[in-house]
């Protein structure tokens, strides 16, 4: 059985396996379209444990734009002279980074040093100042995502991230891929990127207790910076281990904050889309059997 990943895009989903990913979308005309690439094989040393979690995650984010890119254009039926220009798209990817940087790095760590101005235990104790930071972070990203859930498209997003799931499980457990069968398996699964980014804060809370304390704010924000591939790759080992022992009660236990913080990011799809979601994996499937 291949191992399976996905991602919701705009009125579809991604499927990706070793080999190659593909995308369906429903355009406005009740059309399912279909996108396929075919991946290279990756080197050795990218395949190394923590170094692969960092490669996996840049690789997770450059077909995601090329997923939603595609999803944008066959969702909203646009025409080539309305695409966005790789310029374009690049300043928008730049700018979302740094968005990103400055709301869950950059504000939650001033803010932390601020209460140490007020709470001397903040200051002058490095685990007590990367625990309230990363409490910080957790509240920011929750306040976010339930911001974005209220937003209409983006609760489509989340029935389809449902659907996703729905499917991969249904595929795991080899089950019959029918649409009636797929619509009994829960809309959670542990292998999530929405687990993977709460997994992401709290071994960010320990890396970071690692920087002196005595450390200049600016010096504290670039090492948060280049830590983040260290953090990303400790977090995928960490994700891949909990889907792998998720009948272990201890792990089950750890796994449920991040099934319980994806009750936020997905929601319950119909059967419309979970037949765009199967014929995701169906495509991608047969990738993987083309390319073997």
């Amino acid at each position: 059985m291949q191992n399976i990943g996905g991602q919701a895009v705009i009125e579809g989903v991604m499927m990706k396996g070793k080999k190659g990913w593909t995308v369906a979308v429903r355009s406005p005309n009740g059309e399912i379209h279909v996108k396929k690439e075919g991946l290279s094989a990756t080197p050795f040393l990218f395949r190394l444990p923590i170094i692969r979690g960092f490669i996996a995650l840049f690789q997770a984010l450059l077909i995601g734009i090329k997923a939603i890119e595609y999803s944008a254009s066959k969702a909203f039926d646009e025409k080539e002279e309305e695409k966005l220009s790789p310029a374009s798209m690049t300043i928008t990817i730049i700018v979302s980074i740094l968005l990103g940087i400055g709301l869950f790095i950059l504000l939650p760590l001033y803010m932390t040093k601020l209460l140490g101005i007020f709470f001397h235990s903040i200051s002058t104790n490095s685990l007590m100042f990367n625990f309230v930071d990363g409490i910080i972070r957790v509240i920011f990203f929750l306040i976010y995502i339930i911001g974005i859930g209220m937003w209409k498209e983006m609760r489509r997003i989340f029935e389809y991230h449902g659907a996703e799931h729905k499917v991969i499980h249904a595929y795991e457990n080899g089950k019959d891929l029918s649409i009636k069968n797929i619509m009994k398996f829960s809309p959670l699964h542990p292998r999530c990127g929405t687990s993977f980014l709460l997994i992401v804060m709290v071994i960010s809370i320990f890396t970071f207790s690692f920087i002196p304390q005595e450390w200049s704010f600016i010096y504290k924000f670039i090492s948060r910076i280049i830590l983040i591939p260290l953090i990303a790759g400790i977090s995928y080992e960490v994700l891949k281990l909990s889907a792998k022992m998720k009948n272990n009660l201890f792990i089950n236990l750890i796994i449920q904050p991040g099934l319980l913080l994806q009750r936020l990011t997905t929601r319950e799809p119909d059967e419309s889309q979970i037949e765009v979601a199967l014929k995701a994996l169906q495509e991608v499937l047969i990738l993987e059997e083309t390319n073997a």
